[in-house]
């Protein structure tokens, strides 16, 4: 077991492109002593376990799976939202993404998959003829098989048709995951980047162009519906500190009006909506 340990510490930290040395250094133990804790010849405590997870920043879930690899107990829960303990950070959601209103914002978890999304998410599907794909009302926890956003976006029969600058945007969003894929290191998220590359059209590595507009600071997301181009930035937030995995895993990704015109055209869909109902 401390062998299979070993194994993976050494993994995460040549993935983190640490030296033995400069992780000793970190964890405040001998070089030797980490040496043989990645060869298997020490077995390490679950304290130092925890110890070098954390100076590895490694997700909470792989966290438990390396307690698991040394023969310890996990750490950390992962709760389903659903449960009756998840009841305050379901309400915190539901705030967090109502007071975004009448912009878009949605919460995912770290497949993509759709947690939650506000009105204004809803009336988007809406209007773009796709509310059929939302099985739940706005600010409840979907139900399982849930959306994938990514996917969403990608698919021809998707967004993909709405976003004037998909190819900026498409390929941002898998240089992301890419990233993603080699500092979590996660099979999953691997997964989605194969599936993502394999959609017709997308450009699988970034383009050697001179880079961008130095002041250009975030990625412009341009919506085309009908006559008109919605310009947007998106913002990620996920939790501080989070305990628990499936907190970890959860991000709010929020649709920020790029310019006035589309702030006023946003407005004014959601009053006419209002007046609707």
């Amino acid at each position: 077991m401390a062998s299979a340990v070993g194994a993976l510490l050494r993994e995460w930290r040549t993935a983190r492109r640490l030296s033995q040395l400069e992780l000793a250094m970190e964890v405040e133990v001998s070089t030797r002593h980490l040496s043989f804790i990645e060869t298997g010849r020490s077995k390490p405590s679950r304290e130092m376990v925890l110890l070098l997870s954390s100076a590895l920043d490694v997700p909470l879930r792989d966290r438990n799976a390396l307690l698991h690899a040394a023969g310890y107990a996990p750490a950390y829960r992962e709760t389903d939202l659903m449960s009756p303990e998840m009841e305050q950070m379901r309400q915190a959601l539901k705030l967090i993404l109502r007071q975004h209103e009448p912009f878009i914002a949605v919460a995912f978890d770290r497949s993509r998959d759709l947690v939650m999304f506000n009105e204004a998410f809803a009336r988007l599907a809406g209007f773009l003829g796709m509310a059929d794909r939302l099985r739940d009302p706005p600010l409840t926890v979907t139900r399982p098989p849930r959306l994938n956003l990514v996917h969403l976006l990608f698919a021809p029969e998707g967004l993909r048709p709405f976003i004037a600058n998909w190819e900026q945007v498409s390929q941002a969003v898998v240089a992301r995951v890419r990233r993603e894929a080699a500092v979590d290191r996660d099979p999953a998220t691997q997964q989605l980047l194969e599936s993502l590359q394999a959609y017709p059209g997308v450009v699988t590595r970034q383009r050697e162009t001179a880079p961008q507009d130095p002041l250009e600071l975030v990625l412009p997301v341009e919506m085309r519906i009908g006559e008109q181009t919605l310009r947007f930035f998106t913002t990620l937030t996920s939790l501080g500190t989070p305990l628990d995995v499936t907190l970890q895993e959860l991000h709010i990704e929020s649709f920020h009006a790029a310019d006035v015109p589309t702030e006023r055209l946003i407005r004014e869909f959601a009053k006419a909506q209002e007046r609707r109902v």
